[in-house]
């Protein structure tokens, strides 16, 4: 009883200095991340401390070994920096357009114009265009009207809020349980990361997985050299070395073909979501399989996901109908002379 009470004593202790220990989500969070770290390292020391060749090759051409470490240390880095980053919830947003709106009024206020003589609209970013929205003379939040501009005319209120967090989700907008908030443009919840997958952090993810599946190759072709030359010299460390080649081999596949996935998406301007539950989400149902409603082109697609994405909080209307038919129009040859597929 005295063990039991005295290791009870000691978690309490350990968790009044770490904080973050006391909750079981984020300790397995914790576990998963110093689990994926000690992969790491096992796979490059035992790579290292086996191959003698490779020891000699780093003496005389450092500059290989610095690449790999290189490569190794920022996937690394990418890993924790991914899995720190807002992937741009529901609540933020709505407090972010509050906060600006409240700050024009403010400013107007002290310019002391009547505000008669003012429209009470603000400019907030709305992906494919910057509008005014109007905000005076209704008791519904600027977030309401803002995200029901979103919609086609006539859509109730309650078809788009949330029933956890009880806030107006924007269009590609969802709940994620894990995290117990809604995220914008949601993904996926991903399990090594520990954290959702969204608009704010979907490029941030793409890079992990590159820079992950080009580390895995690189360390796959080393360890293959070093069974090449070295093979039926020490039995238990060609064991040791086809085993792990076995389980590297096997993640290189997952990374590739995840790494495809999501650059297949990307191309497409969808979400692993989108696309699994296409005929469940109210704005995808009715929309044919092969058009891709928010689509605007590869090149397109891919700058506004490299490098359009200014602010994790902006939006995106649904596409009108006359728009989505146009999507839907088949190809012609000259189409592609005018680069309507870009």
């Amino acid at each position: 009883m005295n063990d039991i009470l005295a290791s009870m004593s000691n978690f309490n202790f350990c968790y009044r200095i770490v904080p973050c220990l006391a909750d079981p989500a984020r300790r397995s969070s914790l576990g998963l991340k110093a689990a994926l770290v000690a992969l790491h390292l096992v796979y490059a020391g035992i790579l290292f401390l086996f191959d003698s060749d490779l020891i000699e090759k780093t003496k005389e051409e450092p500059w290989y070994t610095a690449i790999y470490l290189l490569l190794f240390v920022v996937a690394l880095i990418q890993y924790f920096v991914t899995s720190c980053s807002s992937p741009g919830y529901v609540l933020d947003a709505m407090r972010d357009v509050n906060e600006k709106n409240s700050l024009y009024r403010r400013s107007s206020m002290l310019s002391k114009q009547p505000a008669s003589s003012k429209s009470g609209s603000f400019v907030i970013t709305v992906e494919g265009s910057e509008s005014e929205r109007n905000t005076q003379g209704s008791n519904i939040t600027s977030w309401t009207k803002l995200v029901l501009d979103m919609y086609p005319p006539g859509t109730s209120i309650r078809t788009f809020t949330c029933s956890y967090c009880n806030v107006e989700q924007p269009p590609r907008a969802k709940h994620c349980h894990d995290c117990d908030k809604c995220v914008l443009q949601f993904d996926h919840h991903c399990v090594w990361l520990g954290t959702c997958i969204g608009r704010g952090n979907h490029c941030q993810f793409w890079w992990y997985i590159f820079e992950e599946t080009a580390l895995c190759l690189w360390t796959g072709i080393l360890y293959i050299t070093y069974l090449k030359a070295n093979i039926l010299r020490v039995w238990w460390k060609d064991a040791v070395m086809i085993l792990l080649l076995v389980t590297l081999s096997i993640a290189l596949i997952f990374l590739l073909l995840l790494l495809i996935f999501h650059s297949y998406l990307i191309l497409t301007y969808q979400t692993t979501y989108e696309l699994v539950r296409r005929r469940r989400i109210p704005y995808l149902r009715g929309i044919p399989e092969r058009v891709f409603p928010f689509s605007k082109g590869v090149c397109r697609n891919l700058y506004d996901f490299c490098f359009g994405r200014s602010s994790i909080y902006s939006l995106e209307r649904l596409p009108t109908a006359m728009e989505i038919e146009e999507k839907s129009r088949p190809y012609t040859c000259s189409d592609f002379l005018t680069c309507r597929c870009c």
